[in-house]
């Protein structure tokens, strides 16, 4: 069983990597991007939901259902297919109609797989770009439109060989906790690595959200080392 469990969110890891690293996309309408070559405006369609955190340098899948966010992704395929994903605080569920309360700070994506179904229904696949911070709301439009900061997450050269050092010790932590486990390949970046973990690992979303408001990947690594070590029935 913790076998199995441990190949689920693996096979997962592969998908969000694999994603991410080729640019590869979803049968239907392709849509491409990268956070080097997209900056992020200042006001961005932003996604709350209560369960689903993006990373930079991650994918995540999304199935679109409600009509407000159905305009939402259709407007944004016709702009520049960017959606900043957010997590909605507890206590969320008597507004969600509305505009419940969310948390500060989110992760922009990009349009990089679209498929419209027949019934106005969309399946998207979201490539994370940057964090950023809500400053305001506008309430012009049926979803919701936000004032953002973006906050992207630059890696200094000096800084690369502790990122190393940690991204070492988080695939050494997750084989101490499951020895057959297979590691990521070692061509991949390590923000990949880091990003593509925090955003597969069976984690609670308040703590995916706290990963997410580390100061970068370094902080990031870091944070889920102590996660995995404080709980490792995670991974069972």
């Amino acid at each position: 069983m913790r076998r199995s469990h441990f190949t689920g969110w693996a096979i997962a890891l592969i998908g969000v990597l694999c994603v991410t690293g080729s640019g590869a996309a979803a049968s239907g309408t392709s849509q491409s991007g990268s956070a080097a070559a997209v900056s992020l405006p200042a006001t961005i369609p932003i996604f709350p939901l209560q369960d689903v955190v993006l990373f930079p340098n991650s994918t995540t899948p999304l199935h679109i259902f409600e009509p407000r966010y159905r305009a939402m992704v259709a407007d944004a395929l016709e702009g520049d297919s960017i959606i900043g994903m957010i997590l909605l605080q507890p206590g969320h569920e008597a507004e969600y109609e509305g505009r419940p309360p969310i948390f500060d700070i989110g992760c922009a994506g990009v349009i990089i797989a679209a498929e419209e179904l027949p019934d106005g229904r969309y399946n998207i696949v979201l490539g994370g770009l940057m964090k950023f911070r809500v400053l305001s709301e506008d309430a012009s439009r049926s979803y919701r439109l936000a004032e953002v900061e973006a906050l992207p997450e630059a890696v200094e050269l000096a800084d690369r060989p502790l990122l190393a050092e940690r991204r070492h010790e988080l695939e050494e932590t997750l084989r101490s906790i499951s020895p057959r486990a297979q590691l990521p390949p070692s061509d991949l970046s390590d923000e990949k690595v880091v990003d593509g973990l925090s955003q597969v690992l069976p984690l609670e979303p308040a703590h995916r959200q706290e990963l997410l408001e580390a100061v970068g990947p370094l902080e990031r690594a870091l944070r889920l080392i102590r996660r995995l070590r404080e709980n490792d029935s995670v991974l069972l």
